[in-house]
């Protein structure tokens, strides 16, 4: 008999609860998956922390990591 352990992670991505099937994942990795539009424009927060650019190769989540991908807009009058 042939058993397959696939380790899956839930994570709230910006208000939804997603399943990702990888041991390991960064939050590089989380933004090419999720197919974020503009990844060098984003600001990641992870559990109600705000990440800087430079750390999201190094920055690994968890299962049950709550992950928000916030774009922030200027303009107006």
């Amino acid at each position: 008999m042939l058993i397959i352990s696939i380790n899956i992670m839930k994570l709230t991505i910006n208000g939804e609860l997603k399943e990702v099937a990888k041991a390991t994942l960064t939050v590089t990795e989380l933004l090419k998956l999720e197919n974020v539009t503009m990844p060098d424009m984003v600001t990641v927060q992870l559990n109600d922390e705000f990440m800087r650019p430079h750390q999201y190769p190094g920055i690994t989540v968890s299962d049950g990591d709550t992950i928000n991908f916030l774009y922030f807009m200027g303009g107006g009058q």
